[in-house]
């Protein structure tokens, strides 16, 4: 069984377990021992097989149909991301990758983008979680990336750097939907030996990650509100914004993430942290973090 077949069969279970019987109408017992679905259950519900059900969780089904996918997600009550997810591991579907892929880099309209909106913080970061780029209000809002005061790979600093449960009052959140983020990308991009690695390197540092990872939660984070602290001005709440950039020369992946304050509160805190990063002198700051 190749890498899709045991995710899907992970992802299949995950998605199975959370499905409560009485709401798809199956009266159970007090002695049940299953959490969620058993999967007769869900292969009666689907109208398929217990044999194929059976073969499709352990990844050795061969090109499910798409008729025989959308059943099963429609009793898995799958979002919309999710449903993506599954025909991706079912299909087998990878972007494909030298042994060790090139290093991502922001092409210079995106990096000159961010210098043209001083007043929003703003990133790019990968497919690995890396910040590829950011402006000088988006380095200081995550805490230094200009200064390197932070590892710039966003997944490593939430959970290997006990500094950014300051940074992000909603730090469990925050974890959930970057080890989310990472599974999706996991499924996208199964051939990238390095996003492999990091998956590896954080499942054996991070408790909390090794807790989080099993739950096969998949997400995009398009569009929401997140909360920081900031040593000079405090706590801001601020209106996100995530577009998915298009692939450019082999660059899969990549994510402009743009913040935006939503009542004066949190406008006026902007302002004051946009007059503390000014720099006192004309200087070209860095901008790309080339992993």
């Amino acid at each position: 069984m190749d890498d899709y077949g045991r995710e899907l069969g992970a992802f299949l279970r995950s998605r199975r377990a959370r499905v409560a019987p009485d709401s798809v109408g199956i009266v159970t017992g007090t002695r049940r021992r299953v959490p969620g679905l058993r999967r007769e259950e869900l292969a009666q519900l689907a109208g398929i097989s217990v044999d194929y059900y059976v073969r499709l969780e352990q990844g050795r089904s061969t090109r499910p149909s798409a008729e025989i996918l959308d059943a099963v997600a429609r009793v898995l009550a799958l979002d919309a991301t999710e449903r993506e997810h599954l025909r991706a591991l079912a299909e087998g579907r990878r972007t494909r990758f030298s042994s060790r892929p090139r290093p991502e880099r922001v092409r210079p309209e995106l990096a000159r983008l961010l210098e043209e909106m001083p007043g929003l913080p703003a990133i790019i970061t990968g497919r690995r979680q890396d910040v590829l780029a950011w402006n000088r209000l988006g380095s200081e809002l995550f805490g230094g990336l200009e200064e390197g005061r932070r590892d710039r790979n966003n997944a490593r600093y939430l959970f290997l750097d006990a500094r950014s449960r300051d940074t992000f009052p909603d730090w469990e959140q925050r974890a959930r939907e970057t080890a989310a983020v990472l599974r999706l990308a996991a499924g996208r991009y199964a051939d990238d030996e390095r996003l492999t690695e990091l998956v590896g390197e954080l499942s054996v540092k991070s408790d909390d990650f090794a807790a989080m990872w099993p739950a096969g939660d998949v997400m995009v984070c398009g569009s929401g509100r997140k909360r920081f602290r900031h040593a000079v001005v405090g706590e801001l709440t601020l209106r996100y914004e995530t577009l998915q950039l298009p692939d450019s020369g082999g660059q899969a992946g990549q994510e402009l993430h743009v913040y935006s304050a939503e009542d004066d509160g949190a406008r006026d805190g902007l302002q004051l942290l946009a007059g503390w990063t000014t720099p006192s002198r004309e200087e070209l700051p860095h901008r790309d973090a080339t992993r």
